[in-house]
C-alpha cells in the first residue's frame, strides 16, 4: 500500500494536538495546516467532511535528502492527513508512505532516507492515536 492510516476515538483537533506533540519529539514541525473543507466551501462548494492535510518537516533530514537528489523536493514537505470518516465518524489520520514515494526517483541511496523518516512518522502517528 502506498499509504499507512489509522483510526482513533479522539476528535480531529485533539488528534492534532497529539500529532504535533509527537512530532517534536522526532523534530518535525508543522509548517502549514490546510483545512480542505473550510477552503472548498469558501469556493462555493459543498464539501461536508471534516479533512486537514498537515505538511510536516524535519529540516535535517530535508537537507540530507535533498543535497542527495534535488528531485525529492517534489515530495516534500510530507504530509499527514486527519480526517472524520464520513462513514464511521471516526478520526482517521494517515500519511503517503516516504517508501513508497522514494521509488519514483529510482535512486538507491535514497531508500534509507526513506525508510527512515516513515518509521519516525509512523511512530508519531502511533503515538497520537
Amino acid at each position: 500500500m502506498f499509504h499507512y492510516t489509522v483510526e482513533t476515538e479522539k476528535s480531529m483537533d485533539e488528534a492534532i494536538q497529539s500529532l504535533e506533540e509527537s512530532l517534536k519529539e522526532e523534530q518535525f514541525g508543522v509548517l502549514w495546516q490546510f483545512d480542505i473543507k473550510e477552503t472548498l466551501q469558501n469556493k462555493g462548494f459543498d464539501f461536508e467532511q471534516p479533512y486537514k492535510v498537515l505538511e510536516v518537516c524535519n529540516p535535517k533530514e530535508a537537507n540530507n535528502v535533498l543535497t542527495e537528489n534535488q528531485l525529492v523536493g517534489y515530495f516534500l514537505p510530507c504530509k499527514i492527513v486527519v480526517y472524520q470518516d464520513i462513514e464511521t465518524n471516526k478520526t482517521k489520520i494517515g500519511l503517503p508512505k516516504p517508501t513508497a514515494l522514494i521509488e519514483m526517483v529510482n535512486e538507491e541511496s535514497l531508500k534509507g532516507f526513506a525508510t527512515d523518516i516513515e518509521n519516525r512518522l509512523i511512530t508519531c502517528i502511533d503515538k497520537s492515536i
